[in-house]
């Protein structure tokens, strides 16, 4: 199992070792007539790039001093964003490459017919007889110089310099002897039979500022979106056994909101005061709710205490509470007057209302608990429960669950992610059915690692409950 671990992480690492040379060789070496200056300082980008990346991860996760996470994390997570979408700008470039490579020589061939000359240089061989300008023929090709070659001649019928220059308008020397043929004349550097490289070059250059204009701008946009704050969707869910008196109940599903060395305070503020403005019955926070200690993270989650509910703010663990210290985070919630439901069930007035900790508490013992939660309620009641990860669906199916709010896939943040969140998840993003059980997976408020998304917009989401007896 070590050795499969260790193959599949050498396949992986020298997959993104590939994929950064082909970067680096279409926006630095391609673009650059030779080794210099340049392409050095290509290679010193991408590579400082990646190890500012590992860093922001390895610090996070290690728990290094928060001053250093916030250093390195801006740079760092902005970079992997950055690298993925310039190379697929770079590799839908190569589909434009050809086209432009064709493009101007197309262009100089029409200019060349337009002016009524050739639009390449002749590559036939000078024939053994060629008229002169002036009608005259030359020798037979025996009897003329080679070109580039000197001419030779006896000492005594030398000229002086000057007097081998034919006399004007009769083609041939002063001596009489005829005028030798001139070899074809080198094309200029203008024309299409030399501008082939410098077109490649430009060309290169042309799609290489595209590439880089384009991720920039898709990752400058995918932030903005983040940092500006989720927007509110509404969504209608009918219940079967929900009662009339219940029809219109509105749960804000807040999931994912990664506060850390990125987003902080102000994010959270931001946060609350738009689940705040839906006026919601409830609120329900379905995990991944910070990423780094109650020491590092107390401030940052302190305008939680200002969630506004009818029924109160619920809370449940999400993985990433398990990589920060659960145990804290549950206790600093409830100080924050979140009610955490640990593997637990509260009877509101219309339905049950309960919570499962996060799969990936099972390595500390903490893991979800269905019977627990679920054990021993009255079918009659409507229930909607609380489980940060889609794939605990199966599980509520089991226990006659009517709704599951989850979150965890963030829609998959960054296309193409969601491909990958597909395969990962039974749901990504929306809502399903899975049998008499209904399965709402929110894209999530904030971001993790980049604080960029692309394809996926954050969002809280308003869930209105509907009763069919209504």
């Amino acid at each position: 199992m070590v050795v499969v671990v260790v193959l599949v992480a050498l396949l992986v690492l020298a997959a993104v070792v590939a994929a950064n040379w082909y970067v680096w060789r279409r926006l630095f070496r391609d673009t650059t007539r030779a080794p210099g200056r340049v392409r050095r300082a290509g290679a010193a980008l991408i590579a400082g790039g990646w190890a500012l990346a590992v860093g922001a991860l390895a610090a996070e996760r290690a728990g290094a001093p928060f001053a250093l996470q916030r250093a390195l994390a801006w740079p760092g997570f902005l970079w992997a964003a950055l690298s993925l979408y310039l190379l697929l700008a770079v590799v839908a470039g190569e589909l434009l490459r050809p086209l432009l490579m064709r493009l101007p020589v197309r262009g100089a061939r029409r200019a060349a017919r337009t002016r009524g000359v050739p639009s390449e240089p002749s590559e036939e061989p000078v024939p053994a007889s060629v008229t002169t300008p002036s009608g005259a023929t030359s020798a037979s090709g025996a009897s003329r110089p080679a070109p580039g070659s000197s001419r030779c001649v006896s000492g005594a019928s030398r000229s002086t310099p000057g007097s081998s220059r034919s006399a004007p308008g009769t083609g041939r020397e002063q001596d009489g002897s005829p005028t030798p043929p001139r070899p074809p004349a080198r094309p200029a550097p203008d024309t299409p039979a030399s501008a082939g490289p410098t077109r490649r070059l430009f060309v290169s250059r042309v799609v290489a500022g595209a590439a880089a204009a384009a991720a920039a701008g898709t990752v400058g946009y995918g932030t903005y979106g983040v940092l500006r704050g989720p927007g509110v969707k509404r969504v209608t869910v009918p219940l079967a056994r929900l009662p009339r008196t219940a029809d219109g109940f509105r749960i804000a599903v807040v999931s994912d909101i990664h506060l850390g060395p990125v987003l902080g305070r102000g994010f959270a503020q931001r946060v609350v005061d738009t689940v705040n403005a839906t006026q919601p019955d409830l609120i329900a926070v379905v995990g991944d709710l910070v990423d780094g200690s109650v020491g590092d993270l107390g401030p940052a989650a302190a305008p939680l205490a200002g969630l506004r509910a009818r029924h109160g703010a619920y809370f449940v663990t999400g993985n990433h509470e398990y990589f920060s210290g659960a145990a804290q985070w549950v206790e600093e919630v409830r100080r924050l007057g979140l009610h955490p439901l640990e593997n637990a069930r509260t009877e509101l007035p219309a339905f049950d209302l309960a919570g499962v900790n996060d799969v990936r508490g099972a390595g500390e013992g903490r893991g979800p608990d269905f019977g627990r939660a679920l054990g021993g309620r009255d079918p009659a009641r409507a229930c909607v429960l609380l489980a940060h990860q889609p794939v605990q669906i199966h599980e509520a199916v089991r226990h006659g669950v009517d709704l599951q709010l989850s979150g965890h896939t963030h829609g998959g943040q960054l296309w193409p992610g969601s491909l990958i969140a597909a395969a990962a998840n039974p749901t990504v993003a929306g809502l399903e059915r899975y049998g008499d059980t209904q399965l709402y997976v929110s894209r999530g408020a904030g971001a993790w690692g980049p604080p960029t998304r692309v394809g996926a917009p954050s969002d809280i989401t308003v869930i209105q409950l509907a009763s069919r007896e209504a």
